[in-house]
């Protein structure tokens, strides 16, 4: 169990400690020289008899208001507070910032040392007693043990002592899931080992050998020594006080900084300049503005930006809101990380956000669909207590029938989890969700969402058939813009397979229609094309043009042009350009044609070499390759075009 102190400065935190473990933790000479703590120090206890197997570690923070950064840093690894205060002062301000801080890093776990009892009356010791009292019972540590004590006499020192070994003995629930973690909070060079970065495990495990990487710079290195709670180990678990000994292409002292993280290989980490997250204004902060500057405090990273508000323009004090913090310097953050908030002079804490989407959209932050699914987010937050659950973000709720948002990306949510995308996969699937997926994409469709869009496709399509029976069906991109617009193309074509399971849809080519629906031609309408196939059949690539195959048959133009608008709808024809209409069959020739080309050639099919190959002049050829390109079968590449979509079919 790591116990933090906390606490006004001159309360004794420093001198406490001292006395409970016999560890100076002050180590610089010149804290020694003021007697002022200014970075946090740690002290690792022996146990006492009978309690071998209790881990007891202390992290000693400076409680001066001018280093409040510093307590910050320090206070990262924190499972448990130890809150200090002098009998003769009372409940100070650092006392009430501090323990706000760690009530916003979600420490729930305090006792009280009331400090210097040797310098007062026992009437002032039962009267800051009951106002201490008082006060914690506004805050998250209320019924706390406070227990008076003087560190210069020994007096009370092993009652707190005791009960500080007896709840190691039962230390906190810690869970090793998730990747591995560390916010770094020092760094140093040991002679004959290396650099060396301190902190304590945030998640998952770290053992001696791992590859780690570190951030910001996304360089790696390996774990060449490790020790755990000022002990050489093997392995390290969550909460505990790591030193990292690691090697590397890159890994120098002049690299790295407080403020760093040594996270798992694996991990998906990385800078991030806005994070979406749930705020939680304090009690005693000023209404908050919108797009108010801040300082931000996540890790042992301290930074600045803005808070852009979501739901409202202003936040009152004790208030909650989901928000956007648009930061100056990025952080590596998380779903779920904590971050401590003081205001633009970084002289006052205000209040503290929990992560929820470390890469959100650059428009529609404040839409409905974005913030339903943040508030989602927000509710399965993990307390830090029990292992992550995401069951709950894939649960049925009443509120997604009005959302815009037709699917769930779950590689970036895996991202913002840091987890892999197979896990969120599985937590989808297990609640019924539909998960789409290509070799780079992989979404989730709610099951509402999903009934709902296949109500829409046969709805949309019933309605077409009716009004154009000669329809063969619908092109399978437009449907799926009118159906589902912001679902990428890529992922429709399995969600249309999905469908198609079911028996009420059937695909002709590229055209999509109801299974009972059967498009022709008017028996008139069937003899005219009898008689205009034979005149496209006998010139495969270049075939006459409305006008010229009006004159042939004596027909006038506007007949001979709705006729061949007709067979388009059936798919018998395409229109490559204006009046110039071409046999599916052909047009599948010539796709095959431009994949042979492409499939020889790194330039793709070029207009030379594609009208040599079908024997047309160069003017047909270029429009042939621009009408393939439109439809998206091939894109143009400098004067080749390539094959992007070889999956289409055209008869």
């Amino acid at each position: 169990m790591i116990v933090g102190t906390a606490g006004h400065v001159d309360h004794g935190k420093t001198s406490l400690i001292h006395a409970l473990t016999g560890v100076a933790t002050d180590r610089l000479k010149e804290e020694q020289a003021r007697g002022l703590t200014i970075e946090a120090g740690y002290a690792y206890p022996e146990p006492p008899p009978g309690q071998a197997g209790a881990v007891l570690g202390f992290i000693d923070v400076p409680g001066h208001e001018r280093f409040v950064a510093n307590m910050l840093s320090g206070a990262v690894g924190i499972q448990a507070m130890l809150l200090v205060i002098a009998a003769d002062d009372g409940i100070m301000p650092q006392t009430l910032e501090h323990a706000r801080i760690l009530e916003l890093l979600g420490v729930t776990q305090a006792w009280v040392a009331l400090t210097k009892i040797d310098r007062v009356t026992p009437a002032r010791i039962d009267e800051v007693r009951r106002e201490i009292a008082a006060w914690l019972d506004t805050t998250a540590f209320a019924g706390a043990p406070i227990f008076p004590l003087s560190s210069v006499t020994g007096a009370g020192l092993q009652p707190l002592e005791s009960t500080l070994w007896a709840q190691a003995a039962q230390p906190l629930p810690v869970h090793e899931t998730g990747r591995f973690r560390l916010a770094v909070d020092r760094v140093f060079v040991k002679q004959g080992a290396g650099v060396v970065v301190t902190g304590t495990v945030r998640s998952g495990r770290v053992a001696l050998g791992d590859k780690v990487r570190l951030l910001p710079g996304d360089m790696d290195a390996r774990v060449r020594g490790l020790r755990a709670q000022d002990r050489e180990v093997d392995l390290a678990r969550p909460g505990e006080r790591c030193a990292l000994n690691l090697s590397g292409p890159g890994i120098e002292r002049s690299r790295l900084a407080r403020g760093n993280w040594v996270v798992a290989a694996a991990s998906r980490a990385a800078d991030r300049a806005r994070l979406d997250v749930a705020l939680d204004w304090l009690p005693e902060a000023p209404a908050l503005r919108h797009w108010t500057p801040v300082h931000l405090h996540h890790g042992s990273a301290h930074v600045t930006g803005r808070v852009a508000l979501l739901e409202a323009d202003t936040l009152d004090a004790g208030g909650s809101s989901l928000a956007q913090l648009v930061l100056d310097s990025p952080l590596q953050a998380i779903h779920g990380d904590r971050i401590v908030i003081r205001d633009h002079g970084a002289s006052r804490t205000l209040g503290g956000a929990r992560v929820l989407d470390v890469a959100p959209p650059r428009r529609g932050a404040r839409k409905p669909d974005r913030l339903t699914w943040l508030s989602r987010l927000r509710e399965v937050l993990s307390d830090g207590v029990g292992p992550p659950d995401w069951q709950p973000l894939f649960s049925p709720r009443r509120e997604l029938a009005n959302l815009e948002m037709t699917s769930v990306d779950l590689a970036a949510l895996a991202v913002n989890l840091d987890v892999p995308v197979d896990d969120v996969q599985r937590s989808a699937s297990a609640a019924h969700w539909l998960v789409l997926s290509n070799p780079t994409e992989q979404h989730a469709l709610a099951p509402i969402h999903e009934r709902s869009l296949y109500d829409d496709a046969i709805e949309r399509l019933a309605s077409i058939h009716e009004q154009e029976p000669a329809m063969r069906g619908v092109d399978i991109d437009r449907l799926r813009r009118m159906v589902a617009p912001r679902l990428p193309a890529d992922l429709f074509r399995p969600l249309l397979e999905h469908w198609k399971a079911r028996g009420d849809l059937a695909q002709h080519g590229p055209f999509v229609a109801l299974a009972s629906h059967t498009a022709s031609l008017s028996a008139q309408d069937e003899k005219r094309w009898d008689a205009v196939r034979p005149l496209l059949m006998a010139r495969p690539y270049d075939p006459p043009r409305v006008r010229d195959i009006a004159g042939q048959l004596g027909w006038a133009e506007t007949d001979v042009r709705q006729l061949l608008h007709d067979c388009a709808l059936l798919g018998d024809v395409y229109q490559l350009r204006h009046d110039h209409f071409f046999l599916a069959s052909r047009v599948s020739e010539l796709a095959a044609v431009i994949r042979q080309i492409d499939g020889e050639s790194p330039a793709g099919a070029t207009a030379a070499v594609f009208r040599d190959r079908i024997g047309c002049g160069r003017k047909l050829a270029v429009a042939i390759l621009e009408f393939f390109d439109r439809i998206g079968f091939t894109r143009r590449v400098g004067d080749g075009h390539k094959v992007i979509r070889d999956d289409m079919l055209f008869e």
